[in-house]
């Protein structure tokens, strides 16, 4: 089997980035590309709020720059799925899904988090054309607009909150008679006279010719009482959590409650040596692809560091 210098799992901001300062620093470096090349950021259009470019970019475009940028200083791209770690002792032991095995020195892991969805077909219809799960990333597109929010806890508030600031109206669509956010964010959402909480409310299905135009949905208050009727939209925004992708590195590394995995202080380095986590995978506040990339910087040092024996 071969053992590299260092493996980058994931493609998103992070991987590339990581990739990026090991390949500079004179580290031979492949980038395990895994199931979603370019990582969550591709599911959106336009990205807007990515310092240096001032008009936005495609993120298609922006990610696309990335892997040529890695690849540029020399990172080999595997088109490959991890299915197998073993990070009992270095060098690590690492299987992928075309049965490939290597060792490997150190490891990134940037595998992201994967955002939480309701499963109804209508999402993955028009996703990119009105259905998003990151306010942050596409709310700007939907000034003076309409817009629904899925959730009752404090990332739906704090969607809302946000949201509220760019479109005239926000519903937020909450399945329980109450929210389960914190009493401050309750205040926020029910104070805001842009937006309207529907308890006790389900989403039955998207409508739109060229994107989404409206939502249907069904207000349940008991078994005898029912109610479907639509509502005119222009965007659909998941605020239900996000699943972090680290599920195959659980037995060895340390993860929080949620399974984000837990870094050193305000190193990227994990519970293993010579293993580091980057990226979305290890960050249950911020998920912005800028924060993503500046920890892909993070880790391509430590890598340099670990791998000198500093």
């Amino acid at each position: 089997m071969d053992t590299l210098s260092c493996i980058v799992i994931g493609s998103g901001p992070a991987g590339y980035t990581a990739a990026i300062y090991t390949q500079r620093s004179g580290i031979d470096t492949v980038i395990c590309e895994g199931i979603q090349p370019g990582g969550q950021l591709t599911t959106t259009t336009i990205v807007e709020n990515y310092p240096g470019f001032p008009e936005g970019i495609d993120a298609n475009i922006l990610m696309e720059n990335m892997r040529t940028q890695a690849t540029n200083f020399g990172a080999q791209i595997w088109n490959k799925i991890l299915i197998k770690a073993d990070l009992d002792s270095a060098p690590y032991k690492l299987t992928f899904d075309d049965n490939t095995q290597v060792w490997a020195k150190t490891i990134v892991i940037a595998t992201g988090a994967t955002a939480k969805y309701l499963g109804i077909p209508d999402e993955t219809k028009y996703k990119g054309m009105g259905v998003s799960a990151c306010a942050t990333c596409d709310g700007f597109f939907y000034r003076k607009k309409i817009v629904a929010v899925v959730g009752g806890g404090d990332t739906a508030c704090e969607e809302a909150s946000y949201l509220a600031t760019l479109a005239s109206k926000v519903y937020m669509i909450v399945r329980k008679p109450y929210l389960r956010a914190s009493n401050i964010m309750q205040e926020r959402v029910k104070n805001n006279p842009k937006i309207e909480i529907l308890f006790e409310t389900n989403t039955l299905g998207l409508f739109g010719e060229n994107g989404v135009e409206g939502i249907q949905l069904v207000y349940r208050k008991g078994e005898n009482d029912e109610r479907t009727y639509s509502l005119p939209i222009d965007g659909f925004f998941l605020a239900i959590g996000h699943q972090p992708n680290s599920e195959i590195f659980k037995p060895w590394v340390k993860t929080d409650d949620l399974g984000y995995i837990i870094t050193e202080g305000k190193t990227p380095k994990t519970s293993v040596p010579g293993v580091f986590a980057a990226g979305d995978v290890a960050d249950p506040l911020y998920r912005q692809a800028v924060i993503a990339a500046a920890s892909g910087a993070s880790a391509g040092m430590e890598v340099e560091k670990f791998l000198a024996g500093k």
